[in-house]
């Protein structure tokens, strides 16, 4: 049973009430127009849509300039966790959903999410996700592997929510109250990688629980490229990152010689040096009532 969070005296959603969706994008022409009208065409009355165009520079998010439902924000390459945290500050809605911009779904899918959120101690839920175009291609969350961090997705347990390790950014929602409790995305995390994971796994460590919502599938387009250039050494900061602000001194050993091989490692461990990460480490370890050892042996994950 988990222990309950801070903020469990905070009244609790219904399905009644408004859902913001926030959408970071960053050069999604191909996908950005189909994922918004499909969000318009399926959430309740009184809910928004806000699209943060992070620096693209196909145009694909223009086409929102002159519609009046659906907010754009324009920025200049804050990066995923940052462009939602901007994002969320710009909304009203009591259920946040953060959505990748290339993605499909359908009616009803926000009724379970919005139910399962109900109970205070749920920290975020997501949905199944499947491949696009490969709808027999599934994920039910997903788990860490090895000291690499590297993640491999799960299988189904069951037909109703149930607890998973981490969740999937491509579509995660969260209580408003729960979100602004636990300060959103980490925003020092940069570009792109591990933000979901860090996020699913401070909430375990302060509390809450995570909880997949099998009945809701959502169809995730698996790029082969980005329409973006990836910088690994930001990669390899945001597991560094990760590891030094949740994981005890034996794990990050472990981490550490699993990922110094790579040729952007020094580069990314001196970031990190120079960085807020200390006081963010020391901040969250008096918050916390779980350890990472209680997460990996919950969910029996080696690490």
């Amino acid at each position: 049973m988990a222990i309950a969070p801070k903020d469990q005296t905070l009244p609790l959603p219904s399905a009644s009430l408004p859902i913001s969706v926030v959408i970071p994008a960053l050069n999604e022409a191909a996908t950005l127009r189909p994922t918004v009208e499909q969000l318009q065409a399926t959430l309740p009355d009184r809910s928004e849509i806000v699209v943060v165009d992070d620096g693209s520079t196909d145009g694909g998010a223009d086409f929102l300039m002159n519609q009046r439902d659906v907010r754009l924000l324009r920025t200049n390459r804050l990066g995923a966790p940052a462009a939602r945290n901007w994002g969320a500050a710009h909304t009203t809605g009591e259920i946040l959903v953060f959505a990748d911009a290339h993605i499909n779904l359908s009616a009803g899918w926000w009724q379970p999410l919005a139910a399962a959120l109900e109970h205070p101690n749920v920290g975020a839920v997501g949905p199944t996700i499947s491949v696009m175009g490969k709808p027999q291609n599934r994920g039910y969350g997903y788990c860490f592997k090895g000291a690499n961090l590297d993640v491999e997705w799960l299988g189904k347990q069951q037909h109703t929510p149930y607890p998973v390790p981490l969740l999937c950014g491509c579509f995660l929602a969260m209580r408003r109250l729960t979100f602004d409790a636990v300060g959103g995305f980490d925003s020092q995390m940069i570009r792109w990688g591990s933000e979901d994971s860090e996020l699913s796994l401070r909430l375990w460590l302060l509390g809450y629980e995570l909880l997949l919502v099998p009945q809701v599938e959502v169809a995730h387009l698996f790029r082969k490229k980005h329409p973006y250039a990836i910088d690994w050494q930001s990669v390899i900061y945001n597991m560094l990152r990760l590891t030094f602000t949740h994981f005890n001194p034996d794990r990050i050993s472990r981490v550490i010689g699993s990922l110094k091989q790579y040729r952007d490692f020094a580069a990314a461990l001196a970031l990190s040096a120079d960085s807020d990460l200390w006081m963010r480490r020391a901040a969250l370890a008096a918050q916390r009532v779980r350890t990472d050892d209680w997460f990996c042996d919950r969910f029996g994950i080696i690490c």
